[in-house]
């Protein structure tokens, strides 16, 4: 199969819930191999199955060592993700998405989470997470619940335009500490 077309905002199965699995097959499994080449074709850190147009409850999430680098990072594939535990505190942030392109937001979301669900064996995992790994799990889960981070912006006028292609690459820039650009 390989690498699956983005759906963009309008489509209307972006805003429709996604149905959990009741067990990880190897259909879902080439299915998720290819959600993890797609989000790398497209420069991203993290995708839902709905973003391909398939209402399963499913996320990848991956967020680069180097960013020149896809795979370089240690990469996510969660059967029915679901945070269980959020922090108190909370923290703006910009957030880009490969099916809202060509803009970049600020959002407010928890610093922590504790997300379980099942890995692509079928077995229970339960990963806790900070900063921007917390806060791209809550932007992928949000997806298979029909929710926009454009719908959770901090005030209208809280959103940017960027270079389309680049909405995702910008949130890493601005998670992470400054640095030296070459």
């Amino acid at each position: 199969m390989g690498v699956w077309e983005v759906i963009k905002v309008g489509d209307p199965r972006l805003r429709q819930r996604s149905r959990s699995l009741p067990r990880v097959t190897s259909e879902i499994r080439q299915f998720v191999d290819d959600m993890v080449e797609t989000m790398y074709v497209n420069n991203g850190i993290g995708l839902a199955a709905v973003q391909l147009g398939e209402l399963l409850n499913i996320i990848v999430v991956e967020l680069p060592e180097d960013e020149e680098i896809p795979g370089s990072g240690k990469l996510y594939s969660i059967i029915n993700p679901e945070i269980v535990k959020v922090s108190h505190e909370t923290e703006m942030g910009v957030e880009g998405c490969l099916s809202v392109p060509g803009f970049i937001g600020e959002v407010e979301r928890p610093v922590m989470v504790v997300v379980r669900g099942l890995d692509t064996r079928g077995k229970p995992i339960r990963i806790r997470a900070r900063g921007l790994l917390a806060r791209v799990f809550q932007h992928e889960i949000d997806h298979c619940n029909g929710v926009l981070y454009i719908d959770k912006l901090t005030a209208p006028d809280r959103i940017w335009t960027v270079k389309e292609g680049e909405e995702e690459q910008a949130e890493v820039e601005q998670a992470l500490p400054a640095k030296t650009v070459a």
